[in-house]
C-alpha cells in the first residue's frame, strides 16, 4: 500500500477496534482531531499521485514504436494466427505481404489492406509487423 495506512485510520483517524472489551483512548479536542485527519488526506493524496506518475512512467517505458511505423509502408505479416490449408504449419509460409499500412489505430495496432480472399480481421498488433 502507497500510503502505509490503512482506509480505515485514513477516514477515522484510528485504528480499528482489536478486541479489548474496555477501550482506554485519548480523545483528542476537534480542531485538533481534524488537523490531523486534512494533513492524513493530504499526506496519503501526495503519495498516491507519486505512485502513480511512477507507474505511468513504467509503463511509458514499454509503449513505444520500435519499427516506427506509419501510414502507407508495406509490412510482412508473420504467420502466427493465420491458418492456411498446408498440411503442416512447417510447409507453410513463415510470412506474407506485402501489405501496406491504412490506419493506425492506437498503442500498436495497425489496419492492414490485405488481399479480398482473406476471411481474417484487418487489424494487427505490430510485434506481427516487419
Amino acid at each position: 500500500m502507497a500510503t502505509r495506512r490503512t482506509p480505515f485510520e485514513l477516514n477515522f483517524g484510528r485504528h480499528p477496534w482489536k478486541g479489548d472489551l474496555v477501550v482506554q483512548m485519548e480523545i483528542p479536542r476537534v480542531e485538533e482531531f481534524l488537523t490531523g485527519m486534512k494533513k492524513s488526506w493530504e499526506q496519503a493524496t501526495k503519495v498516491i499521485e507519486e505512485a502513480q506518475k511512477m507507474m505511468k512512467k513504467q509503463f511509458d517505458k514499454k509503449m513505444w514504436n520500435p519499427q516506427e511505423l506509419k501510414v502507407g509502408d508495406n509490412m510482412w505479416l508473420e504467420n502466427e494466427n493465420i491458418h492456411s490449408n498446408k498440411p503442416s504449419k512447417k510447409l507453410d509460409n513463415k510470412r506474407y505481404g506485402h501489405f501496406r499500412i491504412s490506419k493506425n489505430i492506437g498503442l500498436g495496432a495497425f489496419q492492414l489492406e490485405l488481399l479480398e480472399g482473406w476471411a481474417i480481421h484487418n487489424v494487427f498488433n505490430e510485434d506481427l509487423l516487419t
